[in-house]
């Protein structure tokens, strides 16, 4: 993509983010690249600064899911408030985050109750 800036990550990996003007002329691009299967988000901000990022709608509901299922919460819950007391700690890709809390990205989600295209 244009005008993608390197922002350094706590634990020294790289997260490339894309000015929020640029990133709009891409949104297109974006959603044939999820419905080709990838989900590389994109990572968006002003001034060089991630503030905010755009993943595959399947993502969104499997964490929405999983933050709002009873049995889960509570662990969920808990991982979120040590991770927003402890900013400086390092970034975790959401992969991980995903494997962590027993999301599958893979899994395929009962999206029965959605209007088709």
């Amino acid at each position: 993509m244009d005008k993608e800036t390197p922002y350094l990550l706590p634990d020294g990996q790289t997260a490339w983010v894309i000015a929020t003007e640029e990133a709009s002329k891409h949104l297109h691009d974006i959603l044939q690249m999820y419905r080709g299967g990838q989900t590389e988000p994109l990572i968006f901000g002003d001034s060089g600064q991630p503030e905010a990022v755009v993943i595959p709608w399947e993502v969104w509901r499997a964490l929405v899911a999983q933050s709002t299922d009873e049995e889960g919460f509570d662990a969920s819950y808990s991982v979120l408030r040590h991770r927003l007391a402890n900013p400086a700690g390092p970034s975790i890709p959401y992969e991980d985050v995903a494997a962590e809390l027993g999301i599958d990205l893979d899994e395929d989600i009962d999206d029965s109750d959605l209007k088709p295209r």
